[in-house]
């Protein structure tokens, strides 16, 4: 059998986005593009009789969002694969034949959706006003004309005017709702506006659509988005959570008969941390009901992975006009419920694994899911409803799962500060030896967690003779809402305690690890943590931060989130200086002696290079043993999605800093 390494990334597979029709189901299948450095993602199909699969789509590299036209004529899709590389709105008939492309967007298309007869569809495109035609014929450009060619000022006025992924945020442009017609092309626009929203729901009798909004936009310091019900007749929206006046709402799914909506969200008590609950809002008396409100759940999928692509998660789904399915992280792996609108809720499918997406079959209690565990990367199967029974139709790593060894992980639950109860995993190393080494990785959020799902950079690690301690501490979510609100204002404390006890109980629980070549990893809050760790024990023999914070007060004004984390994450402000500062890791660095190796993508605006840069030159006045190493055209997520050969780099630099060490 082979050992997993940092190249094994590009020979892996996975599928998501089931969308079921008849006998068959559709699916995205991505595989990384070595020679191109991309990521494709084409359309596949498989014939649950007949196991049959056949290809769909276009020579695009990402062909997404796939839909069934409500008249079963055509599969919907967004492809770049288009003259001008826009994702664009795309049609393909079910009998056979080839795409056609509906739209020809200047700013491509980012989301649509079909009319109840599938004549039409309706789809979200942008117009930069910035943008001017320019001259086929360079020689018949006057001087204005070059001029406008030269490099300008950016003039900002708004509180958030850059993304991370993004970069700056477009200063004027029209964001558009439009409506075409299959048969004509005939294109109607339903709605411009100078703020972008998310179009949610067409109804069948298209006299109303459903979107997504800031809360209040004309109050830029105010946190939080909502649906609103917008009349196509009057022009005229209005919130459907006005009952709730602080939160975060997102639209769920609207009932088959159109009478009920579902909706997932929270009140904003406990701010960034609140967990999402699922309500309901009855249409006719306008009423929303948090119909999880006696249950201790979060709402959708927030386990953290590196292997996952074009994955949405699994929002709630109508069985019948009465009932529903949704599901929820718990304990590290994600929950199907079925729940009916008196607020009924039931486990029907309770298994260590990492739900991905899903699909119900109309009209049975089939319902299609992708998947992943620790040691099977991506899977295609389908969930008896009824009797909880998974059964798998499609391994796109079959192969890979025969030629190469997966280490599976062993869960355990430990004692953590205050006597707390952690879960946390340790995948052994491929080859056991008496003596070897073990690193501690810590995850990000921090209101995300570990749990059942392939993790590619975990198995090289341990293919390389590591062992890999991976924790949830307090803070994450999945374990209650008191668990995830307990370190606001806090960072630093009782979550870099159980870290510490969690250690500590992996290094009890086997005593062949080498307790004198213990490492430590981390990126975004887990960076944060590694950066604080260093400057609070030497326990570890070496460290590499990743996307990491070192200073909050920097942060504050440099991060895409900056003002809006500090003050709902660490309760405080500029205000309060002393206290931002005690928890910044770069007042303890005068602590530090662990050599660091320091990784920063030069695009990060979640965590934005001068974090990692401030710590850099922290340690070398300490003189510490540290690099500083950065990647471009890479944004917060390159661990993620970023340029393949470049998360490869960062993989390889890891071990390389452990293994000199």
């Amino acid at each position: 059998m082979k050992k997993i390494t940092t190249e094994s990334l590009y020979e892996l597979k996975n599928v998501s986005q089931p969308v079921t029709w008849k006998d068959t189901i559709f699916y995205l299948e991505t595989q990384i593009d070595k020679p191109e450095n991309t990521y494709h993602t084409a359309i596949k199909s498989l014939d649950t009789k007949t196991k049959k699969r056949r290809d769909w789509g276009d020579n695009g590299s990402v062909n997404t969002a796939v839909e069934i036209s409500p008249n079963q004529k055509w599969l919907s899709f967004l492809s770049n694969g288009t003259k001008d590389k826009k994702m664009q709105l795309m049609i393909m008939p079910l009998d056979g034949g080839t795409s056609i492309q509906l739209t020809d967007e200047k700013e491509g298309v980012s989301n649509y959706h079909w009319t109840s007869n599938g004549s039409s569809i309706y789809y979200q495109t942008s117009t930069d006003l910035t943008v001017e035609e320019k001259l086929d014929d360079s020689s018949q450009k006057t001087a204005a004309d070059k001029a406008d060619t030269l490099p300008k000022a950016t003039t900002i006025t708004k509180l958030t005017y850059k993304l991370d992924g993004a970069g700056i945020l477009p200063a004027d442009r029209d964001y558009h709702i439009k409506k075409i017609d299959i048969a004509t092309k005939t294109l109607t626009t339903i709605m411009t506006r100078k703020d972008p929203v998310g179009l949610n729901y067409v109804s069948k009798d298209e006299s109303y659509l459903i979107y997504a909004d800031e809360l209040l936009p004309d109050d830029e310091w105010a946190y939080g988005q909502t649906v609103y019900w917008y009349d196509v007749s009057s022009k005229e929206s209005r919130s459907l959570t006005d009952s709730i006046s602080k939160g975060s709402f997102r639209f769920a799914a609207m009932s088959p008969e159109e009478d009920y909506l579902l909706l997932i969200g929270n009140d904003f008590e406990y701010a960034f941390v609140s967990q999402n609950k699922l309500y309901g809002y009855d249409i006719a008396s306008q009423k929303l009901t948090c119909l999880t409100a006696e249950h201790d759940i979060e709402l959708g999928d927030v386990l953290v992975g590196d292997f996952q692509q074009q994955v949405n998660g699994i929002d709630p789904i109508w069985l019948t006009n009465e009932e529903f399915v949704f599901s929820t992280t718990e304990h590290g792996k994600i929950k199907l419920y079925k729940g009916t609108r008196s607020g009924d809720i039931t486990v029907i499918f309770d298994q260590p694994l990492h739900l991905t997406d899903g699909a119900v079959f109309a009209g049975s209690n089939q319902f299609a899911v992708t998947y992943s565990s620790p040691t099977r990367p991506s899977l295609l199967g389908v969930i008896d409803l009824t009797t909880g029974e998974l059964n798998d139709l499609y391994n796109p790593n079959q192969a890979f799962e025969k030629e190469y060894t997966i280490t599976k992980p062993e869960m355990f639950w430990y004692k953590g500060a205050d006597d707390w109860d952690i879960q946390g995993w340790y995948l052994a190393p491929e080859d056991r030896t008496s003596s070897h080494p073990a690193v501690l990785y810590i995850h990000g959020g921090p209101q995300v967690s570990y749990g059942e799902t392939f993790f590619h950079e975990m198995q090289s690690l341990a293919a390389k003779g590591y062992g890999v301690i991976l924790l949830n501490p307090r803070g994450g979510n999945g374990y209650g809402q008191e668990f995830v609100a307990s370190i606001l204002g806090d960072y630093g404390n009782k979550d870099y305690q159980d870290l510490m006890l969690g250690t500590d109980a992996v290094l009890a629980a086997h005593p062949e690890i080498d307790a004198e070549s213990v490492y430590v990893a981390g990126g975004s809050y887990g960076g944060f943590m590694t950066n604080w760790i260093v400057g609070h024990t030497d326990r570890f023999k070496a460290a590499v931060t990743q996307r990491s914070i070192s200073n909050w007060i920097s942060f504050y004004g440099t991060s895409d989130v900056g003002p809006f984390f500090v003050q709902f994450q660490l309760q405080n402000d500029l205000s309060n200086v002393t206290k931002l500062w005690e928890m910044s890791p770069l007042a303890h660095a005068k602590n530090a002696k662990t050599p660091i190796l320091i990784l920063h993508s030069d695009d990060d605006l979640r965590c934005p290079k001068e974090q990692g840069e401030q710590f850099y030159i922290a340690m070398k006045r300490q003189g510490v043993e540290t690099q500083f190493m950065t990647f471009p055209k890479s944004s917060h997520g390159l661990s993620r999605n970023g340029l393949p050969n470049l998360r490869i780099d960062r993989l390889k630099a890891v071990s390389d800093w452990f293994e000199s060490h």
